[in-house]
């Protein structure tokens, strides 16, 4: 038994000098993509000493679905409601949000008084309630929508409620063709969501990165809605290979890069700095690819949309990687801002956009743009 206790023993130690081994060999080549893609196994990271996140509490089976019910009945109930009826809808459910959730009204009366620090109490009052009217407008367009922009017959029929959207996108299309395919950017200004069906009906194939929803049974109804597009909408979670691809193969990309995140870097927005997602930047600098901001606005009585297109943005000679990163960034959000102005109440200020990050840890350093995340 000793003999036998011993021999596992030595068996255990080989087998650990062999795990270190394949780790010294390979933690190198994964720090040489320099952070870029986060190929690295999970376990190579905690290894090496990187932190990872705290996993969020997976919701039971039982509790998605009766997540689900109530938007799966929504959804039904919206195809019985004329389209011209959503503004008043939005509303008055715009209203009983904005009571409703007290954490996400300060959230944007917050926002509003740093953007506008010269308006008055009453009219950050007014467009954060209108902002949460136009959140709601959103859901419910996107909704009708979603059926009636399937096929081009369909959309030929919408001309007049969508207006100049579509010519404005040829003139998106023209660029996309020139350089056989681009960054498209847009922030969540109007209704987002109108976009990529628009962009695919007048010929631009795009990849569209979204944020995966915690529920499986609305993420896979989401999903399903989102892909009628004919676009290709791939999660947010480890896109940028994807898209990196995209860009070879002549497709633009399409991207929301307006909200806070820790991986990001600081850039001024309506001039406070905001942490910023560089991945724009980063993929025109490596692939010369310029940078379009496009938006889709509603006109001021809410029955037509007016589309936004910015001109290109195209990197330039640098020495530095870094700040050429930084610059493309902060041209970017200036490009966003100025479009928000025209329409701030269209805008979603319920999103802690210039949120604080006490502890960050760099991910990407050298040549490259330092990029931090949060250790939570």
């Amino acid at each position: 038994m000793r003999a036998s206790h011993h021999s596992t023993e030595r068996i255990r130690r080989r087998q650990g000098v062999l795990q270190d081994s394949i780790l010294s060999s390979t933690i190198p080549w994964v720090n040489g993509l320099k952070g870029r893609l986060q190929f690295a196994p999970r376990v190579i990271r905690r290894r090496v000493g990187t932190p990872v996140g705290k996993r969020r509490k997976r919701k039971g089976r039982l509790i998605q679905l009766l997540e689900c019910l109530p938007v799966c009945i929504l959804l039904l109930l919206v195809r019985l409601v004329p389209l011209s009826a959503g503004p008043w809808i939005s509303e008055h459910l715009g209203e009983i949000l904005f009571g409703l959730m007290p954490k996400r009204r300060s959230i944007a009366l917050e926002n509003l008084r740093g953007a506008f620090p010269y308006s008055m109490g009453m009219d950050h009052m007014r467009m954060a309630r209108r902002s949460f009217s136009a959140f709601v407008l959103t859901c419910f367009e996107s909704l009708k929508f979603w059926q009636a922009l399937k096929n081009r017959s369909a959309f030929a029929r919408l001309v007049n409620v969508l207006g100049g959207l579509s010519e404005v996108l040829q003139g998106a299309r023209r660029i996309h063709e020139e350089v056989k395919g681009c960054i498209f950017v847009t922030p969540h200004l109007g209704n987002w969501e109108i976009l990529a069906h628009v962009s695919s009906i007048v010929g631009i194939p795009a990849v569209v990165v979204v944020r995966p929803l915690d529920n499986d049974f609305l993420e896979k109804l989401i999903y399903r809605k989102r892909s009628e597009s004919r676009q290709i909408i791939i999660p947010k979670k480890n896109a940028l290979f994807t898209l990196t691809m995209s860009l070879r193969q002549g497709k633009s990309v399409a991207l929301l890069p307006d909200q806070g995140t820790g991986r990001g870097i600081p850039v001024p927005f309506f001039g406070r700095e905001a942490f910023t997602s560089p991945v724009p930047a980063m993929l025109a600098v490596r692939y010369h690819r310029p940078i379009v901001v496009v938006a889709c606005c509603r006109s001021h009585d809410a029955r037509r949309f007016e589309g936004v297109v910015s001109g290109p943005i195209w990197p330039g000679e640098h020495v530095s990687e870094k700040e050429e990163i930084r610059r493309l960034t902060g041209r970017m959000n200036l490009e966003m801002e100025a479009i928000i102005r025209r329409y701030p109440e269209q805008y979603l200020w319920m999103h802690d956009r210039w949120k604080k990050y006490k502890r960050r840890r760099k991910l990407l350093t050298g040549d490259g743009v330092e990029v931090r995340a949060p250790i939570v």
